[in-house]
């Protein structure tokens, strides 16, 4: 909700992969963009083979050049003249550069898409040595180990097929093997067959297996039993071999030798790592959970606890291949027996009144896994349901050694018969565990299958925020945290595996030094109008609004008030809070008159679309009859957060047409100072305002040429929800040089579809906007695209480029473009050297604002760096990485790193440096934006046929839009607003 305050939403994730090299140089005037320089396709490697003795660490690289963007392939190398080689290591026993022949292509060509479909366009390599500002130096630990491997070795990968022995019955589908099936399935045939070493091989638990040796291409029979009272199942396992991965590719691509990622080497080297660990710990996505013993353990709620782990990925860089380690904590429900879980669960609960609480038990219970106690196996069973009778009344056939039918079996006497237990508790239902046959269970014999997730929304308020305590530990702690886990037996580097694989790991954080750029001076008011420039210090890259006021205060003439509390059990909303707020934008020196319109009513219309709707449409219409003026922005005060929150802002952001700011009642009665402020830099920016700008013009364009910057972003559904539509939002800068205020465009599109569709299209959009408003189109435009993974680059340019090249030019419009990739989802933190560790109430033990590392961690040749842009005032800050994929501006590292540093400034609703790039972190709200809208449709269904006539036009656009959750009137902005900063 937008409350007035400042969230830093921006978080952690996990990295992946990365990409390979070229460059294009200035606006590329030599050729058409759809002629880039090619090279031919990876050949995925061959037979070798495998050597001894590990290779050492490569010395620091020496700069050299940039090159031109090229389509790049394999590991073919040619005495070419013009550009110099991506030298990255002292010297490279091959000094020349991979092939790089330029393709013709006739036309408007597409990237990346020729005669040969593995010919791709690479990221532009890096131009130079590295920054050199810096108003001071610091020595840095980062959270990235070094590898050191066998660059003569090879990797053996084989498929791996697993079928059950007999085939399904008549009319059934083949059984599924799940994951714990085939991983006890692939132990137990290494372990039976000398000629397969287990400690060899490492399994991606499906269909993979990367082995150091050479294993026979046959069909083997294994028999598995789930227990030592169960029947062994026969299994198939045939493996065939798939490719041999030569170790010497990725040792050529980390010194420069070889332009394309050997992506599957990555992966299989990925998939050593993650042996160890996927053995000894509780694997949740790409995160490690060690349970026995547990690494670190909170109590949150009862029967819920907080379990830390760990996270990791494998990073090719300037020092050659590392592993890169972080801490990462979960919420599990606690290993317990279920009558103990559901007296800790649910509040009062008791035996003897059992069919009080039935309905209680179930939603406790459906869906989670047990392990039975009256048996020795291991097998994990789902609870489906509870019996419908009670465990003394249930009765089941019994049948015979040849399963002859003999009569009826109590299930109390089964237990007392088959295992001699007498169950004690008779008159409560017992658990049903589904599937093709009958399988009952009295409760009390069971146990709580260990690690099994606790979703984090489900949690009460008190152990939410003791789960974000332990997610957010100081720097020093969450330093000590990761290198535990890295000496770890149960870690990545934990056991033989990683040896026998002809890898060693460094058990040393690498020492990297970290440049902090000053802050640049910025522009404020004061109440009287007059400009003050205010100069900050590195230490302290804060300012308030004390004695000053935004650079340009609109003055809010007419508004309105909306509030939900009428009724309400929760705090009224008092209106005392009215004059404070006028009185705040007085001491800004902005005038603010009364509000026009002041509108009661209750909470329970934000549940209704249709009353909701109607509400909103009454008070846009009547201030415009009666004051002859456009509603400026409407005051929203709702008692407590509520869903219907996404249907306000749906409805009055693209049928309506207003302008909303929510807020609390309880935080708007208490009207406390830093609130008030935060609210009036929230409202300034939404109705056109300018809250703050930097004195000098951006870095790198100083010029007179216009400059637009665009932000794009793809908010995906939750990894659970496999229907709905992913959102995508780009944004832009429709003022220059401030370059502060942005419009929004914000669409629906395929579930889980990262390329954002009719990207040229949504951009030329944008780019008439500028023009509308300024009278020229931007001749220079700097893309900031988020959301995207290394294996994705090539789609952002071979697809989303291309789409904005082409559109453009249809358009006789020929911009200069850089495009650049601003990563949050990865693992690489920094450190303060505990001998320069400054232990300050901004820092908190954090790194410095402004600290950049653009050497030792980074790509081996790609343009990028880490930037930590904003206070670490929670937790340990981590940096945000840019990869800069295409650039026609001829940036040096030190300009671009400048640049965006200073544009971080330039956040609308807050007094610091925010911790990402704007154009991006704005593009992540209008996503997300976009994703209300459509919780909010997708919520008003039901309500649709129960509170709306089947007669009313209104209701049947609405009833007919659920139907197609990607139907474009539903997502488009209203006109009056989609200009302007509603999203923030």
């Amino acid at each position: 909700m937008d409350r007035g305050g400042y969230n830093q939403r921006r978080g952690g994730g996990n990295a992946r992969g990365d990409g390979g090299g070229g460059r294009m140089r200035g606006r590329a005037r030599g050729r058409n963009f759809s002629q880039p320089r090619r090279q031919p396709a990876d050949s995925g490697g061959g037979r070798g083979t495998a050597g001894r003795g590990f290779y050492p660490q490569p010395p620091p690289p020496q700069w050299q050049p940039r090159q031109q963007n090229t389509i790049s392939g394999g590991t073919s190398t040619a005495t070419g003249s013009g550009t110099a080689p991506p030298s990255l290591v002292s010297p490279p026993s091959n000094p020349h550069p991979p092939s790089q022949k330029v393709v013709p292509v006739a036309g408007m060509g597409t990237i990346g898409t020729s005669s040969d479909s593995n010919e791709t366009i690479s990221p532009i390599q890096r131009p130079d040595a590295g920054g050199k500002l810096a108003v001071k130096t610091k020595t840095l630990q980062v959270n990235h180990f070094s590898v050191k491997f066998n660059p003569k070795s090879r990797i053996i990968h084989y498929n791996v097929d697993v079928s059950p022995q007999s085939p399904p019955q008549p009319g059934r589908p083949p059984r599924r093997i799940s994951k714990t099936e085939l991983s006890l399935i692939r132990d137990k045939l290494f372990l039976d067959r000398p000629e397969l070493p287990l400690g060899m091989t490492a399994y991606d638990g499906e269909k993979n297996i990367f082995s150091m040796v050479s294993l026979p291409e046959e069909a083997f029979v294994v028999e598995v039993s789930k227990g030592e009272d169960e029947r062994p199942t026969g299994f198939i396992v045939t493996l065939t071999l798939v490719n041999i991965l030569e170790m010497s590719r990725l040792e050529d691509y980390i010194r420069g030798r070889a332009l394309s990622i050997p992506r599957v080497i990555l992966q299989g080297v990925d998939v050593v790592f993650k042996e160890n660990p996927t053995k000894c710990t509780v694997p949740v996505g790409r995160c490690f959970y060690p349970m026995n013993p547990k690494f670190r353990e909170t109590n949150l709620q009862p029967g819920v606890i907080a379990v830390g782990g760990f996270q990791h990925s494998l990073k090719p860089t300037r020092q050659g291949l590392s592993l890169c380690l972080d801490y990462s904590v979960l919420s599990f429900k606690k290993q317990m027996s279920v009558l103990d879980f559901l007296h800790e669960q649910i509040t009062g609960f008791n035996l003897r009144e059992f069919g009080r609480y039935r309905k209680h038990v179930e939603n406790v219970l459906i869906g989670l896994k047990v392990h039975v106690t009256h048996r020795r196996t291991k097998q994990k069973y789902t609870v489906a349901r509870l019996t419908g009778k009670d465990t003394r009344q249930i009765n089941f056939p019994a049948v015979d050694a040849q399963g002859n039918p003999t009569g009826q079996l109590s299930l109390v006497g089964y237990f007392q018969n088959r295992y001699q237990i007498d169950i004690r508790y008779k008159d409560i239902p017992a658990l049903d565990f589904g599937g093709n046959k009958t399988n009952y269970v009295p409760m009390e014999l069971c146990v709580l299958v260990e690690g099994q997730r606790y979703p984090k929304e489900y949690l009460g308020s008190n152990a939410a925020k003791n789960l974000k305590d332990m997610c957010l530990p100081p720097p020093r702690v969450r330093q000590d945290a990761i290198q535990a886990m890295v000496n770890s037996r149960c870690g990545p580097c934990g056991g033989d595996i990683v040896g026998n694989f002809e890898m060693n790991v460094s058990n040393v954080m690498t020492t990297v030094t970290g440049r902090v750029l000053g802050p640049p001076k910025l522009k404020l008011s004061d109440p009287s109008g007059r400009t003050i420039h205010m100069a900050l210090t590195p230490e302290k890259c804060q300012w308030n609004l004390v004695e000053k006021s935004m650079v340009e205060g609109k003055p809010v003439e007419c508004w309105g008030i909306l509030d939900f509390t009428l009724r309400s059990r929760c705090v009224f909303f008092d209106n005392r809070f009215i004059s404070k707020l006028i009185e705040k934008y007085n001491k800004f020196g902005i005038i603010m008159k009364e509000p026009v319109w002041i509108e009661k009513t209750d909470m329970l219309k934000l549940g209704n679309y249709n009353q909701l709707s109607d509400l909103l449409e009454k008070i846009n219409d009547a201030v415009s009859r009666k004051y002859r003026c456009r509603l400026q922005f409407l005051l929203c005060v709702m008692a407590s957060k509520d869903p219907g929150y996404k249907c306000l802002k749906w409805i009055a952001e693209t049928k309506v047409g207003i302008v909303t700011q929510c807020c609390l009642s309880g935080n708007a009665n208490s009207a406390k100072d830093q609130y008030l402020t935060n609210l009036a830099l929230k409202i300034n920016a939404k109705i056109g305002g300018s809250n703050v700008e930097l004195i000098n013009r951006l870095p790198h364009f100083e010029g007179d040429g216009h400059v637009m910057f665009i932000g794009a972003d793809v908010n995906h559904p939750a990894s659970r929800d496999a229907n709905s539509p992913s959102m995508a939002a780009v944004v832009a800068t429709v003022n220059w040089p401030a370059a502060n205020r942005y419009a929004a465009r914000v669409c629906a599109q395929e579930h889980r579809t990262e390329k954002i569709l009719n990207f040229g299209e949504v951009c030329l959009e944008l780019v008439s906007c500028y023009e509308r408003l300024n009278g020229a189109k931007p001749e220079k435009i700097v893309i900031f695209r988020d959301g995207v993974s290394e294996s994705q680059f090539q789609m952002v340019l071979g697809e989303e480029l291309q789409d904005l090249k082409r559109t453009f030019e249809r358009a006789n419009y020929s911009p200069t473009i850089t495009l650049i990739v601003a990563q949050k989802r990865h693992q690489t933190r920094l450190f303060p050297s505990p001998a320069e560790n400054e232990m300050t109430s901004a820092t908190r033990g954090n790194v410095l604002p402004g600290t950049v590392v653009d050497t030792v961690i980074i790509h081996p040749f790609e343009f990028d760096f880490y930037l930590v842009s904003h206070h670490g005032s929670l937790g340990t800050s981590k940096p945000t990485h840019y990869h800069v994929l295409w650039d026609e501006h001829d940036f040096t590292s030190d300009k671009l790193q400048e640049l965006i540093y200073d544009m971080c400034f330039t956040f609308a609703r807050c007094t610091k440096p925010v911790s990402l790039v704007p154009p991006v972190y704005y593009a992540d709200l209008a996503a997300y934006r976009g994703r209300q809208y459509y919780e909010a449709k997708i919520g008003m269904q039901s309500p649709y046929s129960a509170t709306s006539s089947s007669s009313s036009p209104l209701a049947s656009s609405v009833s007919s839009a659920t139907s197609n959750s990607n139907d474009m009137d539903f997502y488009k902005l209203h006109s009056d607003l989609e200009n302007i900063m509603f999203f923030i």
